[in-house]
């Protein structure tokens, strides 16, 4: 068992980490040569460049200023300079959102700790129980400041009963102005953003498939029919999956040529050379660079060949479609009405904004999503629970004394005092936090093979299951030290009744073990995220292997985002900890607050000048954290009523019930009162946003606003394809003009010489006019794509993107 010395250790040890990694952050941040790598969000935005012209060698790696080295924490500052206004501006609602997270954890934990070491510490240390059971008890010092230092049946306990409604109200209090605030944001955001193609489009999915037409005629017919007066057009989803892992094998095959092709730059006198076998030590021996454009050339055959299928085969029209209306009251009809007599077909949502689309899963037919989702359910359940088997590992190292037992060999090393701090007290939670590392990435697949079909939902629902893992593992888990049999068992076969109390008296006994855990976690761990390690490291290597020019350098960047996926999970943790032990052990409460302060810092530092959020939705999160905290607020009332149940309260205990009750209450209220807001568009606010709208802006364009807004990204390399076709054609044909001039100029020239030229000419004018005929049978393709008639396509027509589909009978 931890005591206040293992403590100390560990915080010397954490605190010291957090020191050399904020002192390298201070040091990495002001050299030029890492300027991409901490200032990445400034150099996309534009506001950022460096000037290189005006350097010398070295001052391009290095700052030879000593002044900037002294200012150890001016990026504190230049953090907080930023208003909330301008910060929504710079970095979206989400990132001013996820911040004001930890500021709400400040508004909420400061005044209780201060309320419970002012009040319950000294009530804890006057009980004197563990004192009179010296001999009966292991305990440490930390156990004197708690609840279990009151003895069975005093009437000290109704003061921890005031202090859990005078803190649970004052959460309540907390989280409702929290959540009106936020409500009131979101709305505000909706209405001053700028016009985007997400307000006018609606996702439908499910659509029901007919012999006689196709799915777009299909989706055109039926809008036509039943939103006759809004409807403007639609944008059909193909199956491009298989195009664009093509296109990611040929980007890494270009990669690793344009490698060989720098090294080949680099030392002329030696062709890079490999094996075909096995990784590279067996077969014959082949030139890189000519191996990959090999390669390369191979791939894009077949490319072109899947390009054609996508394009010309009906089957690779997916039954979902991105419908969109002539204003922003007609989608909200339609996104949030029943559509059909079928409650499963013709399914409308909200569309996502076009860069928060994650295409690969819209090729997901509809039926079989909710068999992943079962899957899903079942194999997270059981991650959930098998992760415990290391989890518990981890908990016996905690534990000496039964390490001691099970292997004896090990005692004369573990008695060293230094070694037995070192485990007690920093290797639980840093092997925790090795654990925990890669369970993100492994959930985040998860929440793919599920169906989703948006970069934020996906997010959520990654959060969710990581928020259901940390609750069992590193909550429950870290509680009740067993196997996963024996967790399960536990919980299946023993009373209802009993499990509150089981869980009540091993709180108190873990809170050293939370204590380490925040300060490896929220401290150390925080200072690790500012430096950046890994980009730091991947970027260089990029630089220095892969980078030719600036577009490539730009590509080298990794500026991130926030990570909503695991940091999310990670902070209802800390409400979680901090909200069950404010009553139990309210030393934990300054560990906590701690945390909240300094990862506020360091995450407004990395919104404003690192992270890059990949989209925006307008804190749709927001709730999910609201039930998180309420979540905590009554695991702690149900471990304090486990907890006093065995102290023999037995007249304040019961007084406990209403508090449960009062928090599902208010958590009803917030829900019906604030959540429709995040939720549901009112058609009060679009119908006066569309009459601005069409007040200042009488004459626009809505058709070829939306045009190409959902267009799949896959479809843009098709276009660039064609772009570049046509310029290197456009090339040859001036090739071949100037050598006609060259010749004409030849007066000396034979007559054979002339007959050759004459061919030559009329060879030019054949593919002049072959050229041109080909554009203008192309312009009025599009033209026919944008006015609804789909025109029938010759063998001899190249195939071109899907155009947006119009109804073409409504005016905007």
């Amino acid at each position: 068992m931890a005591t206040l010395e293992d403590l100390g250790v560990s915080a010397f040890i954490n605190i010291l980490g957090a020191f050399v990694f904020l002192l390298l952050f201070a040091v990495l941040r002001i050299q030029p040569v890492n300027d991409r790598v901490y200032f990445p969000k400034l150099y996309l935005a534009h506001k950022r460049a460096h000037d290189h012209s005006s350097r010398s060698a070295v001052r391009r790696f290095v700052n030879l200023n000593v002044c900037t080295y002294i200012t150890f924490l001016s990026w504190v500052p230049g953090a907080l300079r930023m208003t909330e206004p301008e910060l929504i501006a710079h970095a979206g609602l989400d990132s001013v959102v996820y911040l004001r997270i930890y500021t709400l954890g400040l508004k909420i934990f400061l005044p209780i700790a201060a309320l419970a070491l002012l009040i319950l510490v000294p009530v804890n240390v006057s009980g004197g129980t563990l004192l009179n059971l010296r001999k009966e008890v292991v305990f440490s010092d930390i156990d004197k400041l708690s609840i279990s230092n009151v003895s069975p049946g005093s009437n000290r306990f109704f003061i921890h009963l005031l202090m859990a409604y005078v803190f649970t109200f004052w959460v309540c209090f907390m989280l409702y102005k929290e959540y009106s605030n936020v409500a009131f944001m979101r709305l505000h955001f909706l209405a001053s953003q700028k016009r985007c193609a997400d307000q006018f489009t609606v996702i439908v999915r499910n659509i029901p498939r007919t012999s006689s037409h196709s799915t777009s005629e299909t989706v055109d017919e039926f809008f036509r029919r039943n939103h006759p007066d809004h409807y403007l057009g639609q944008q059909p989803v193909y199956n491009a999956n298989r195009y664009a892992k093509l296109v990611k094998k040929k980007e890494r095959l270009q990669n690793w040529l344009d490698y060989y092709q720098l090294k080949f730059e680099r030392h002329p006198e030696k062709r890079p050379t490999r094996r075909t076998g096995c990784l590279g030590f067996c077969g014959r021996e082949v030139d890189q660079i000519d191996y990959y454009r090999a390669r390369i050339s191979e791939l894009e055959r077949k490319m072109a060949s899947e390009r054609q299928k996508v394009l010309n085969d009906p089957k690779a029209i997916m039954p979902v479609s991105f419908v969109t209306f002539d204003s922003r009251w007609g989608a909200a009809v339609c996104a949030q009405t029943q559509q059909s007599k079928n409650p499963t077909q013709w399914l409308t949502d909200w569309a996502p904004e076009p860069r928060d689309v994650y295409w690969q899963n819209l090729a997901i037919p509809f039926f079989s999503l909710s068999i992943r989702r079962f899957l899903i359910s079942v194999a997270v359940f059981a991650l959930v629970f098998f992760y415990m088997i290391p989890i518990t590992f981890v908990q016996s190292l905690a534990n000496l004394e039964g390490l001691e037992k099970v292997a004896p060999f090990l005692k004369p090393v573990v008695e060293v005092k230094v070694v037995k701090s070192f485990l007690q007290g920093f290797l639980p939670g840093l092997a925790l936090k090795i654990f925990l590392y890669i369970l993100p990435t492994v959930l985040l697949i998860m929440s793919k093979v599920e169906g989703y079909v948006s970069l934020s939902s996906l997010e959520r629902r990654t959060a969710s299951k990581y928020y259901y893992f940390m609750l069992v593992n590193v909550f429950l888990g870290s509680i009740i030290a067993g196997t996963a049999f024996e967790q399960l068992y536990n919980f299946l076969h023993q009373p209802p009744t009993q499990i509150p109390k089981l869980i009540g008296v091993a709180i108190p006994m873990k809170a050293t073990f939370f204590m380490t855990f925040i300060m490896v976690d929220g401290w150390a761990g925080i200072a690790n995220e500012i430096l950046r390690v890994k980009p730091l490291v991947i970027y260089h290597l990029k630089n220095m292997f892969i980078v030719k020019t600036e577009r490539d350098r730009e590509r080298a960047m990794d500026p991130g985002s926030i990570g909503l996926g695991e940091n999310l999970p990670s902070l209802q943790l800390y409400f979680l900890l901090g909200l069950v032990y404010a009553v139990v052990t309210p030393l934990l409460l300054p560990f906590i607050i701690i945390f909240f302060a300094f990862a506020f810092l360091v995450y407004r530092h990395q919104i404003i000048n690192v992270y890059n959020q990949e989209y925006e939705s307008a804190a749709a999160f927001w709730p999910q954290v609201h039930s998180r905290i309420i979540a905590s607020l009554l695991i702690s009332h149900v471990t304090l009523f486990g907890l006093m149940s065995t102290k023999k309260a037995a007249f304040s205990t019961p007084l406990l019930i209403f508090l449960p009750l009062l928090t599902i209450w208010f958590h009803k209220y917030c829900k019906s009162r604030f959540e429709p807001a995040f939720r549901k568009y009112p058609l009060e606010e679009a119908m006066e946003k569309d009459n601005m709208e069409h007040a200042s802006e009488p004459n626009l364009n809505l058709k070829s606003f939306l045009a190409n807004a959902y267009l799949h990204p896959i479809f843009h390399l098709f276009e660039e394809a064609a772009k570049e076709e046509q310029e290197e054609t456009v090339e040859v044909r001036i090739d071949k003009a100037q050598k006609l001039q060259q010749q004409h100029h030849q007066e000396e020239e034979a007559h054979v010489r002339s007959s050759s030229q004459y061919h030559e000419e009329s060879h030019f004018r054949s593919t002049h006019e072959t050229h041109y005929h080909h554009e203008e049978s192309h312009v009025s393709r599009s033209n026919q794509y944008h006015e609804g008639i789909h025109p029938v396509r010759s063998d001899t027509d190249l195939p071109s993107p899907p155009h947006f589909i119009y109804h073409y009978d409504i005016q905007p």
